[in-house]
């Protein structure tokens, strides 16, 4: 392995092989924008519909794979499931309807098409995404969600339900108890050097959509004419691309601030 000597366990693998793209990640124009609380509501639906098809994929994967020798000691469906909360939150931003409403990038589904070839061909990687997103999302969680209500002025946390884990009463205790089961898992090391490389894939490229994704945000809002963190809806009803780059942008945004926390 060339994560050096000190450590042959996986998650301390995953994390120095990734420790690159983790400070690019941070350095992104719109990670520092979404620090700054600089997120309106049409931005945030949209995040939620990118976060709903990226998990839909991930979760009904490990579920198929439950079994698994490598997927089973990580799975943990009651503590960590985000579906169900994403779909609440999805409902209460777009009404029972929402279904209909769910607007996707092409970079989510090829996303989603990623982790289902995986979850058929090589479910030993599922366990690169599971723990990056799954701890990302629990070390960022309660930060992301408390700048989100203060940025959209929610005055209940109704509708930022993805942010919370009633499942886990200590984030720091599960996220130990799931390094430790992740490094329990018994892999050739062909094996394990897939899963970095699934690791260290999964985050550059969602860094080269993200600036693909800054300069198109860049032409689109010099295109209407807008200060760069606020797009009035009816433009945003009115251009497709202009949706799918604020959605992504901020799904992931979400993504690289979650993962930094590891």
């Amino acid at each position: 392995s060339s994560s050096g000597p000190a450590s042959s366990d996986l998650s301390e693998q995953i994390k120095a092989a990734t420790k690159d793209n983790h400070v690019r990640a941070e350095n992104t124009q719109l990670m520092l924008s979404y620090q700054k609380g600089q997120i309106t509501l049409v931005q945030y639906k949209v995040l939620l519909c990118s976060l709903y098809e990226i998990y839909k994929a991930l979760e009904e994967e490990l579920d198929r794979n439950a079994s698994h020798p490598a997927v089973a000691p990580i799975y943990f469906p009651q503590e960590l499931a985000r579906v169900e909360s994403l779909e609440r939150d999805l409902e209460h931003f777009w009404g029972s309807e929402w279904r209909k409403k769910v607007i996707v990038p092409a970079a989510t589904q090829r996303y989603g098409q990623r982790l289902r070839k995986i979850g058929r061909e090589n479910p030993e990687l599922l366990v690169a995404h599971a723990y990056t997103r799954y701890l990302g999302d629990l070390s960022g969680g309660q930060v992301l969600g408390k700048i989100t209500q203060k940025s959209l002025g929610l005055i209940s946390k109704d509708g930022l339900s993805f942010f919370q884990f009633p499942g886990v009463s200590s984030p720091n205790r599960f996220k130990q108890l799931y390094r430790s089961r992740m490094n329990s898992i018994e892999l050739t090391e062909e094996e394990k050097a897939a899963v970095l490389e699934e690791a260290v894939l999964a985050f550059e490229l969602n860094i080269q959509v993200f600036d693909d994704l800054q300069k198109m945000l860049s032409v689109a809002t010099e295109t209407v004419n807008q200060p760069s963190d606020r797009f009035p809806a009816a433009i945003l009803r009115s251009s497709p691309i202009l949706q799918y780059t604020v959605g992504l942008c901020l799904a992931l945004a979400t993504i690289g601030v979650g993962i930094y926390a590891l």
